[in-house]
């Protein structure tokens, strides 16, 4: 019981120290660590972009921009991400449905013969579904 315990305050203190506090003040004593060093010119890195170029993905208001939807979904247009949500929600459906079909056979408890990788893999439709649905509202809200 007291490895357990041991454990469990481990854990919280892991996930409380996600949670701590982070100044907002930007001190140039603190060298940035994937930055390229500008000593010398001929010293920088061939590519010019690194994590300091980052974009910020904050918003203020009920809604965020497109940008956050990332490169490929940003310019889908609202009314196809809802259609993709249904298609992944419907696939879902139908695998968990043929599951508990499955599931009904003598025997098929006992051996694992119900679990099959195709209706597996359709059981990813719902968390799928849930994300181009919230998706389609970003764009809809955006006027997309």
């Amino acid at each position: 019981m007291a490895k357990l315990s041991i454990l469990i305050f481990a854990i919280v203190a892991a996930m409380a120290s996600a949670f701590a506090p982070v100044s907002t003040l930007k001190t140039t004593s603190t060298p940035v660590a994937f930055a390229p060093k500008a000593s010398n010119p001929f010293d920088t890195p061939m590519s010019t972009t690194s994590l300091a170029m980052a974009e910020d993905m904050s918003w203020e208001g009920e809604y965020p921009p497109s940008k956050v939807l990332g490169p490929i979904m940003s310019k889908m247009p609202s009314g196809l991400l809802g259609l993709i949500s249904i298609l992944c929600l419907s696939v879902c459906a139908y695998s968990i449905g043929q599951s508990a079909v499955l599931q009904q056979v003598d025997g098929a408890v006992n051996d694992g013969s119900w679990v099959k990788w195709y209706y597996v893999l359709g059981s990813f439709g719902g968390p799928l579904a849930w994300g181009t649905h919230v998706a389609s509202w970003i764009q809809r809200k955006n006027g997309m």
